[in-house]
């Protein structure tokens, strides 16, 4: 959410740095309607500034024995002018808001411009692209092979989009959740939490995905949402909170389901587990002193890459342009993993980790605060999220970057300890 004041006295600098976004002079609706406003609350308050001094008037004339009818009348002229008036500066209210809610964050000024993934700017790769003796084939195969993942019964039970894991597949879902949450919390000092699955309209609305993204989203007949990522319920666990300076930086992971009908994506990925109506994912949520953001962003990617360089999985890190970065983002790393059983076998990297610093964006829609001792004044918190990682597409990078000759699947050397075996068969 964006600040009205800032707006009022940067207008066309508000509407440059909304014209990356593709929005042209948002200001000008939004400043309307705020004069509007502004202009009635100055009505309002005239208006009761009179009722008051009428009043006190009635009062001393009447003990004057003074004829007080006109006066009467006047008040309740007033006393029914004064609801209309509220009413029309609640309206206007309401819809600067909606505004104000619709509007997606301001971009970094070091967010390139462009229009798609084509634009964004590779910043470092690691590993080695796998060479294989035959041709590599995709997880779905290699799923029907050694009889781990099956789609038709998901189907079956839940319709399109959803997967069964089998066995040992099952086994490593929950391997790699402990392993990415013992990284976390043992080596960078995340606290781990277990968050519900389901939260209201105002959790939503405080991380961006409401009202923007009502279309991609589960709700439940009572009216609460089933969440698209942990980061829902970990951000807003700072709302209306004043923190102190010295609690700062929080920094909380979670494993979680994943819920998104992803309306707008459909005929996309539609092979396989590489977008589900549901999947897991460990989250890192960072909250921070403003000064301590761009650090901590840089922080994170290189926490949830650190997850791939313990896997052995090829990787690279991109940052994001300004047409690719999500609404609630002002800044976004995304970490792609190499998968060579896609597009036939020629390979192809696929995201697998979204970092994003989203400044004061959130923050203020959740009227999450801090104070520095001994100060009275408080400061909107930076807030930050990022996937470290999703597990079913770690799945898949395992599956395809291990697959050998007879479709058997070597597991990474540091998964051994918690699976029990080295190898899928």
């Amino acid at each position: 959410m964006h600040d009205i004041r800032f707006i009022r006295d940067n207008p066309k600098e508000f509407d440059r740095f909304m014209q990356r976004r593709g929005l042209n002079s948002p200001s000008l609706k939004v400043l309307s309607l705020d004069e509007k406003r502004r202009k009635i609350q100055t009505d309002l308050q005239s208006l009761q500034a009179r009722r008051n001094e009428v009043s006190k008037k009635i009062g001393s004339m009447k003990a004057a024995g003074v004829d007080v009818t006109d006066l009467m009348s006047e008040v309740a002229s007033i006393k029914l002018e004064i609801p209309e008036l509220e009413y029309e500066e609640t309206n206007l209210a309401e819809q600067i808001n909606t505004l104000l809610f619709s509007m997606p964050n301001i971009l970094s000024d070091d967010v390139p411009d462009g229009l798609n993934e084509d634009d964004n700017i590779l910043l470092r790769q690691f590993g080695i692209i796998p060479s294989f003796d035959f041709k590599p084939i995709d997880h779905v195969a290699l799923g029907e092979i050694n009889k781990c993942l099956n789609f038709e019964a998901a189907s079956n039970l839940s319709g399109a989009r959803f997967v069964i894991l089998k066995g040992h597949m099952a086994r490593l879902e929950r391997a790699l959740a402990s392993f990415m949450l013992d990284i976390h919390t043992l080596e960078f000092g995340y606290t781990e939490i277990l968050p519900p699955a389901l939260v209201n309209s105002k959790t939503m609305t405080g991380t961006g995905q409401l009202p923007k993204f009502e279309d991609d989203l589960f709700q439940t007949t009572d009216g609460r949402w089933l969440i698209p990522t942990a980061e829902v319920p970990l951000t807003n666990l700072a709302a209306n909170q004043i923190l102190d300076l010295d609690s700062l930086p929080m920094r909380l992971t979670a494993y979680t389901p994943c819920f998104r009908s992803e309306a707008g994506s459909a005929g996309r990925d539609t092979r396989g587990m590489i977008r589900q109506h549901q999947f897991s994912k460990v989250e890192l949520v960072s909250i921070t002193d403003p000064k301590d953001s761009e650090i901590e962003l840089e922080r994170m990617t290189s926490v949830a890459e650190s997850v791939l360089k313990k896997l052995n999985l090829p990787h690279r890190v991109v940052k994001l342009c300004a047409g690719d970065t999500g609404f609630s983002a002002q800044k976004t790393y995304d970490i792609e993993v190499w998968l060579p059983g896609q597009d036939d076998g020629v390979g192809r990297y696929r995201e697998i980790s979204s970092c994003s610093n989203c400044g004061p964006f959130q923050a203020r829609r959740m009227n999450a605060r801090f104070r520095k001792s001994g100060e009275k004044d408080t400061e909107f918190v930076h807030t930050l999220n990022g996937s470290a990682l999703a597990v079913g597409r770690c799945i898949i990078a395992i599956m395809e970057n291990g697959q050998q000759k007879d479709g058997s699947i070597l597991l990474p050397e540091v998964l051994h300890s918690y699976m029990g075996v080295e190898k899928i068969s």
